[in-house]
């Protein structure tokens, strides 16, 4: 959906939290000149190590780490599968060997020539589990490379179906072994430095960062030579900084503020439908040991009635982790909203409305478009049936920190994102206990996925999926909600390409 009109500037002064440390930087508030490009996002980098630590798996951080870092294997607007620091990549025929070929030709930010070295290095890295790499499991499973001119070749530990899809996904950026060597992760933070189309030029903590165009940069030289993201956690100021001008582009804000915004002079927008899912953890503690109170949940929340009126049709109701487009969706598993069955259940468990059934459901606010309003008004749906959910409002970070130490309460709001659609990285990893990023830890699921992570007949694994699918929302393991349409809304005077990954780059940005 995109509305182009004309805009005329008020000079309204966004009411973001980064207000303060604006005007202590010297950074403009206001949107830049036609050779500058001013962002407003919806969550702050924490870390400049895109390989390690929390912030490494959030989705929502991809946009800016891949301004600044190439990954091994790119991904084009559609998702699908493009040459980037590796021009070719594959297994041979018995799936032992691995052999990578090395794009020549590529600069550092500092200068550095790139080359088959840092490729090596970034991987062996990765497959070091005192790095903390959230996802060395993936990475340990190749390992003995040799170097021959450009082409990289290694042996395959473990078969990992998926692994050149990772290379195109969460931790999948390649880091300089020379610099990171020579300046430590304490330098590397402070000072930066990819292969990317930006360079990190001035950041705060929590504020915004400012990149620069890198002139020697490999691929298309980007559109504006400087990009000033401003972290901007709240929605109302996002709406605010977009509808004064003080930022050009902005994304994830409440539906009907994108629906006035596309509305007015100078505007446009893209409501666009990404591979984010919506979805409510539930962690394998107190009442959600109870199969009928689980079941009761789901079965209770009106899901299309949440996106109508939340979302104003911007949404497709999910019974599973696998949403449209995923390689292991199948559209014929379904939970059906049935407050009937839900207060039978919970019967069944000694509950009621009169002895409601209670527990902590916990939420971002502001993160994605209505997250903490349709949480609570599936409280509110709850509250019919005879479950009483307490809700405690958290950022995403701290989500993050509460999940990788499994210590989330019974019942947790989540957006996953799955740019690569493939089922080991939404059913697999968000369900399988062993993994960092699963809350749910029974042995019956551990038994179900943990053969699909090596299973080397692929129809045989999606199919595998898709029957674990259906197990685990026979089962009531988890509440998925929604897949996400992001809407998008910039300034008209911009050209914007939109990523079904959910991805904001500022590199796909440019004046029209």
């Amino acid at each position: 959906m995109t509305k182009t009109t004309d805009f005329t500037r008020r000079g309204f002064l966004g009411t973001s939290a980064a207000v303060t440390a604006f005007f202590a930087s010297g950074v403009p508030l206001s949107a830049q000149s036609a050779g500058d490009l001013t962002i407003a996002y919806n969550v702050p980098v924490q870390s400049w190590d895109p390989t390690t630590g929390p912030a490494a798996v959030n989705p929502a951080l991809q946009s800016v780490y891949l301004a600044v870092f190439d990954r091994y294997v790119g991904q084009a607007p559609d998702l699908s599968f493009t040459p980037s620091l590796l021009t070719e990549w594959g297994f041979n025929d018995d799936k032992t060997k691995i052999s990578l070929t090395v794009r020549e030709g590529v600069k550092w930010h500092n200068g550095d020539d790139f080359t088959p070295e840092d490729v090596v290095w970034s991987l062996e890295r990765a497959s070091n589990p005192d790095t903390g790499n959230p996802m060395q499991f993936v990475w340990s499973k190749i390992g003995n490379f040799t170097i021959d001119g450009n082409v990289i070749t290694g042996d395959v530990l473990e078969f990992e179906p998926a692994l050149f899809k990772w290379m195109a996904f969460l931790t999948g950026h390649i880091l300089p072994k020379k610099y990171y060597e020579e300046v430590g992760s304490e330098g590397f933070e402070k000072a930066p430095i990819g292969t990317g189309p930006y360079m990190v030029d001035a950041f705060e903590q929590g504020a915004y960062v400012r990149l620069k165009a890198f002139p020697d940069y490999w691929g298309d030289a980007p559109a504006f030579e400087t990009v000033t993201i401003k972290f901007v956690s709240d929605s109302a100021s996002r709406v605010a900084e977009i509808e004064s001008g003080n930022s050009d582009v902005t994304s994830n804000i409440p539906y009907e503020e994108y629906d006035r915004l596309i509305a007015k002079d100078g505007l446009s927008g893209q409501a666009v439908p990404v591979t984010d899912i919506g979805m409510i953890f539930l962690n394998d503690i107190d009442v959600m040991l109870d199969k009928n109170v689980r079941l009761a949940a789901h079965h209770a929340i009106d899901k299309k009635l949440i996106i109508d009126r939340l979302l104003r049709g911007y949404g497709v109701p999910l019974a599973t982790l696998e949403a449209p487009g995923y390689a292991a969706y199948d559209d014929s598993i379904t939970f059906e909203y049935d407050p009937e069955k839900a207060v039978e259940l919970l019967a069944a468990s000694g509950f009621s409305v009169e002895n409601p059934v209670t527990f902590k459901i916990q939420t971002t606010r502001g993160f994605k478009p209505k997250d903490y309003e349709m949480i609570q008004a599936i409280v509110g749906l709850w509250r019919k049936v005879g479950i009483e959910a307490e809700i405690e409002v958290y950022e995403i970070a701290k989500h993050y920190e509460l999940r990788a130490a499994d210590t989330l309460a019974p019942a947790a709001f989540y957006n996953w994102g799955n740019s690569i659609g493939d089922p080991s990285t939404s059913t697999g990893f968000a369900m399988f206990g062993p993994s960092p990023h699963a809350v749910w830890d029974s042995a019956d699921l551990m038994d179900k996925i943990g053969p699909l992570f090596v299973e080397a007949d692929e129809n045989a694994r999606i199919q595998g999926y898709k029957d674990v699918s259906r197990y685990i929302a026979e089962e009531g393991y988890v509440i998925p909600l929604l897949q996400y349409v992001m809407p998008i809304v910039y300034n008209s005077s911009l050209d914007l390409t939109p990523y079904t990954s959910g991805d904001l780059l500022p590199q796909a940005i440019s004046k029209a």
